[in-house]
């Protein structure tokens, strides 16, 4: 299976990553992908950027080493009402976003049902294209109301390599990303593969992603980023006209 383009990469912007845009774009070039998409962390992950960063990002170029570049955001969903840490105006103006929840981030309560609220209703925001790591069983979820929510809205459920790493720090991940994928396969509901790389080596590095989708048997047709024109049709702020960045690029 091959993967057009990698949807979640963190710069030196990002506060605890180790390279700069152009080292990741050309790494991302040397293995043979058409685009990436750089997602630094919102502002309030400890060490991250300010909100002009991301208000600036339009004096960035969107094509660098023969691949395009996506550049927006993983936000952090700081309660069960959704809400993350950049302004409206601001998501707008992103090539994409992801949302997930952060330990240092989240303020609400992380009993299941509150966990699963968050999720249902960041999902209803016309600018958060994907759920980042929603495997993490420290914030426990109702994958199958969370598999029906994205499926409804057109957000894509990320399944993240670097949470599934054995040695990282979240809990459950395997067992939880397991049920999710089965849940995705019976409802038909779209997913995408992220590196969560933080240096540029481990940009579209799948080996935890492709064991997952190996012992579910997970259909290609619903893996949004084994072709870039795809993805990009499906992005939900494409498919709703929601930004004005909503031309192909």
């Amino acid at each position: 299976m091959k993967i057009e383009i990698d949807t979640h990469s963190h710069t030196l912007a990002s506060g605890h990553a180790y390279n700069t845009i152009r080292e990741m774009a050309q790494a991302a070039s040397e293995k043979g992908l058409k685009a990436l998409a750089i997602t630094e962390h919102a502002p309030k992950m400890p060490g991250s950027s300010h909100l002009y960063y991301f208000q600036n990002l339009k004096v960035v170029p969107r094509r660098m080493y023969g691949i395009d570049l996506l550049l927006g955001s993983e936000l952090n969903i700081l309660n069960e009402k959704g809400e993350v840490d950049l302004p409206q105006d601001v998501l707008s103006t992103l090539d994409l976003t992801i949302a997930s929840m952060h330990m240092p981030c989240y303020e609400g309560s992380r009993d299941k049902e509150r966990v699963t609220e968050a999720y249902l209703t960041v999902m209803e925001n016309p600018y958060v294209d994907i759920i980042g790591h929603p495997d993490d069983g420290r914030f426990p979820v109702d994958f199958e109301a969370l598999a029906k929510q994205a499926k409804r809205t057109g957000t894509l459920l990320e399944v993240n390599n670097a949470s599934l790493n054995p040695t990282g720090f979240r809990k459950n991940t395997k067992q939880n990303c397991l049920e999710m994928l089965r849940i995705c396969k019976k409802c038909g509901v779209m997913v995408v593969l992220g590196s969560d790389s933080h240096v540029d080596a481990d940009i579209a590095r799948y080996p935890y992603v492709e064991e997952v989708l190996r012992e579910t048997d997970f259909p290609e047709e619903l893996i949004a980023n084994t072709s870039f024109d795809k993805f990009q049709r499906i992005l939900k702020r494409n498919l709703n006209g929601a930004s004005k960045g909503e031309k192909k690029l």
